[in-house]
């Protein structure tokens, strides 16, 4: 049964926006005609998780399923919640608006370490006992299917790559790729429902497909390594892997504005670079090239069917896909009229050429983000980046002669092996850059850098390594003095607690458990936002005391487990700034600390991500040597286990040509036409805000193919000029719009393409052409007609309403004090600006009055105008009471003739 959300989504609450689940392209399936009903739950706000690639990819493919449903549901923000929990309202999902304890099945997405205690939360607000044996009543028995509580599952990197931390929470994991492995969970679920299978054998179906894994069928022995309690499940759990498909990317444009507000796209799916610390290059194995007509077909198609301004490509590693400069210029020179950027994240340095600027280019021209990691070559070779000093000259030198004067670089610090000349390498390297980008007439280059504290990562060489967080204050500080000398530079340093605290739960046991829930009940959560840190580590910190494992965070927080320690000897200023470690060293460390600790079996162990074992310690003992080991999709095979008949081998498209570049976006400013268009803002669209609304109009246009006219100067902005906003929350059937297009349009048609356009709650009442010279409406607004919504907090009769509008109607003059934008308070005359005032409508209700008044007050831009919260201030004057305004509703706006 849907839940009564109107009362709680409402306009006091922030953005309310975000729980509409009324976007375009989102699926409405009828609930009484599927079979499984699945929610993908995100465990962040709705601007994160609605813009997240993978949740829109499965969200399509599951909808896409015969007799399955999949809505969906994200954390709630802190006011929400606040109401959920004082109605007692259960969480629901945004589409149906039905509890969560309705479905079959909830599918969390686990992509970072800390991000449980937030599951926790969407759980605890749905009504639904965290833990798998509390949903069984507590003894471990399993009930039928159709119990009081859905399936919970999660899936993500996390996920896949330790499991363990978060076992108590989940009936399974998915690992690895959900494109074809949530499809096949679908079948046995509604195989088992129509079967009426025991949970127990429902779960132990699900057991029996590649990439499920089921906690409760296994057991942690004593040294923290898990093994089968049964034998008729997997001894290793295989990760999934799938070929990326496009198609399935282009979904839900959101009404609110979202943290990628883009077409997003994938090119290339794993990365086999081998970066000795990236714990995605490891799982995401082997690398998969998309077919680049797939590509552009997508993207075109996609671009007209969001009506998005900008796409973006992605990947792992943007500049390895080969046919990325061609399929860049295929699209920029496709939708060259119609003012599209491309973005694409992180790039490769060292394949920065012309032809991925030349795509990247444009009136919009968007940051260059490069990721060097480390400040000298040695460090760089250590962790097997495979760039050298020379090749990062010459990508940020191309940057920069290609018109960035800004340019973002990643680096990290507290990798194994690295020394304090190797930290004062990255203030070095940033200098020389500098130095070298250096010209006539340019700005001097700047950089703003981001610094990260190495957090070692299951499933990696680096896996078995860690820092004290005093290690990593100490070089911090090391690179703020050396910064401090360097104009041009704006640094960004990682926590170094919440580093420590992912390293402790991300390479945790399935002790950990209790660790998650105490933090969560402590009020951990939102722990990647800077505004909740000190939170977040308090009650961490706090919930790991109370389950006794403090000293297993100081091993941590001490950087004790680090097979690359060393004994710290008393060095000079001038020694620390000159000392090596040699691989020797290092290996005599390794040996000194335990001769079978890369052997100790590890909780992550029982998961089958391709990648042997042996071949991590083995890179490992390359990384000591700094040996660098070449990209296996494009040169010799590194032999780590994955190409195979369970995962696949390596695909990579040899590229097509590029084409010929036919030029920049030139902005089209030919106004040959003005249409002005009256329309209304009814329903769930009264909770969409003004600036989400002038998005929407733009997305409209691009989709209907309207010859928008648009702005000149360096962001061409498409001429469309709404008159005035209204209210969050206020309804109205009077909005005003005005259109400049280049080219003329039938009046009839501009409206049909703007009707099939948009949303149903914006209805279009009228459009009609008006001349180029005359005034934008914004500037001919003279008056408004509203119909407020007022209650008296004590019983009211008809007769006593209409006296006291009477009352301010015979009044010449109703004083009230005004507070400017500078501060100043000013006496102005409400009576001037009001010229109609009516009772329409009266009706009791038990303790309050109701009342619907129309009025009509002065509405002009310079300030002269008259709020409908005003009208509330007269009656409060002439009634000697108090009034509450319930709802706000714009008749029309006048403009002068």
């Amino acid at each position: 049964m849907a839940v009564a959300v109107e009362k709680l989504i409402t306009s006091d609450i922030l953005k309310p926006g975000r729980y509409l689940g009324n976007e375009r392209l989102a699926v409405h399936k009828a609930w009484d005609t599927t079979a499984i009903r699945w929610v993908l739950t995100y465990p962040e706000v709705y601007e994160v998780g609605a813009s997240n690639l993978g949740h829109i990819i499965l969200y399509n493919i599951l909808n896409a399923q015969p007799r399955q449903l999949c809505d969906r549901a994200y954390l709630p923000g802190q006011d929400l919640a606040a109401k959920l929990r004082e109605t007692n309202t259960p969480l629901f999902a945004v589409e149906s608006k039905r509890s969560l304890t309705e479905f079959d099945i909830l599918g969390f997405s686990l992509s970072y370490e800390l991000g449980a205690t937030n599951i926790l939360e969407m759980l605890d607000l749905a009504g639904i006992p965290l833990t798998w044996r509390e949903r069984q009543g507590g003894k471990g028995e399993f009930t039928n299917l159709q119990s009081p509580f859905p399936l919970i599952f999660a899936g993500g990197q996390t996920a896949t790559s330790n499991p363990e931390p978060y076992a108590d929470f989940f009936d399974f994991f998915a690992l690895g790729d959900g494109e074809e492995l949530l499809p096949e969970i679908g079948l046995v679920l509604e195989e088992g429902k129509q079967a009426g299978l025991s949970r127990e054998h429902l779960l132990l179906g699900l057991a029996q497909i590649p990439g499920v894994y089921v906690p409760q069928f296994y057991d942690m022995a004593e040294d923290g390594s898990v093994h089968p309690r049964r034998p008729d499940v997997p001894k290793r759990i295989l990760r999934r892997v799938a070929t990326p498909i496009p198609a399935y990317s282009i979904g839900l444009v959101p009404y609110v504005e979202t943290v990628h507000d883009r077409l997003t796209i994938e090119i290339r799916r794993g990365c086999t670079r081998g970066c000795r610390f990236c714990q995605p290059g490891m799982l995401t194995r082997p690398a998969r090239d998309v077919e680049p007509d797939k590509v552009v077909e997508a993207i075109e198609q996609g671009m007209r069917a969001t009506g998005y301004n900008e796409f973006s490509l992605l990947s792992l590693s943007c500049s390895d896909y080969l046919s990325l400069p061609a399929v860049g210029m295929e699209i920029k020179n496709r939708l060259k009229n119609e003012n599209i950027s491309l973005t694409l994240p992180s790039q490769r340095v060292d394949r920065f050429d012309e032809n991925i600027a030349n795509i990247l280019g444009g009136t919009r021209q968007g940051g260059l983000t490069f990721a060097p990691e480390a400040g000298t070559q040695r460090m760089r070779d250590i962790v097997n980046k495979g760039l050298t000093n020379e090749e990062l000259l010459r990508g940020v030198k191309t940057a920069w002669e290609q018109g960035w004067d800004k340019i973002k670089l990643y680096f990290m610090i507290g990798l194994p092996g690295e020394t304090d000349a190797d930290v004062l390498g990255i203030a070095e390297t940033v200098s020389w850059l500098q130095r070298e980008c250096r010209g006539k007439g340019r700005k001097p280059l700047n950089f703003n850098l981001t610094i990260s504290n190495f957090t070692p990562k299951p499933h990696t060489p680096f896996q078995w390594h860690s820092v004290s967080t005093t290690e990593f204050k100490r070089k911090q500080n090391l690179l703020r003095q050396e910064f401090r000398r360097i104009k041009g530079v704006k640094v960004n340093f990682t926590d170094v607690r919440i580093s420590a605290m992912e390293d402790f739960v991300g390479r945790g046991d399935r002790s950990l458990g209790k660790v998650v829930r105490r933090a969560w009940e402590l009020g951990a959560g939102m722990d990647s936002w800077y505004e909740n840190l000190d939170q977040a580590f308090s009650a961490w910190g706090d919930a790991i005391a109370q389950a006794g494992l403090d000293w297993k965070y100081r091993q941590v927080e001490n950087g004790e487990w680090n097979l690359f320690h060393i004994q710290e000897q008393k060095r000079s200023k001038d020694a620390e700034n000159t000392q090596f470690l040699t691989p020797n060293s290092c290996t005599d460390a390794i040996n000194r600390v335990s001769p079978n600790s890369l052997d100790t079996p590890l909780p992550w162990d029982h998961i089958d991500t391709g990648i042997d074992k042996k071949w991590l310690k083995e890179d490992l003992q390359r990384a000591l040597e700094a040996a660098i080991v070449p990209d296996c999709s494009f040169e010799g095979c590194s032999h780590c286990g994955v190409c195979g008949t369970d995962f696949g081998h390596n695909v990579v498209i040899k590229p097509p040509a590029i084409p010929k570049f036919t030029g920049e976006f030139v902005p089209n400013t030919i106004k040959s036409q003005r249409l002005r268009v009256w329309f209304g803002k009814q329903g769930n669209m009264a909770l969409v805000s003004h600036l989400d609304l002038i998005r929407l109009f733009d997305r409209v246009v691009r989709r209907a193919g309207l010859p928008i006219a648009f702005t000149g100067g360096f962001h061409p902005m498409p001429r469309i000029s709404l008159a005035t906003a209204l209210a969050l929350g206020a309804t109205s059937s009077g909005e005003i719009a005005d259109f400049e297009l280049t080219v003329p349009v039938a009046v009839d048609s501009f409206r049909e393409k703007l009707v099939r356009e948009m949303p149903t709650d914006i209805p279009i009442y009228n459009v009609a052409q008006i001349d180029l010279k005359t005034p934008a409406a914004t500037q001919l607004l003279e008056t408004a007609e509203y119909l407020i919504t007022v209650a008296a907090l004590e019983e009211t009769t008809p007769i006593q309403w209409q006296e006291w509008i009477d009352t301010i109607k015979a009044k010449d003059a109703l004083w009230y004090e005004h507070t400017t934008k500078s501060g100043k308070s000013q006496l102005i005359n409400l009576r001037d600006r009001l010229f109609e005032l009516e009772l329409v409508e009266n009706y009791n209700c038990i303790a309050e009055s109701i009342s619907v008044i129309r009025y009509l007050g002065s509405y002009r831009q310079d300030g002269f105008l008259l709020r409908p919260e005003q009208i509330l201030f007269m009656l409060g004057i002439v009634a000697s009471g108090e009034f509450q305004l319930l709802h706000i509703h714009r008749n029309r706006l006048i403009l002068r003739v």
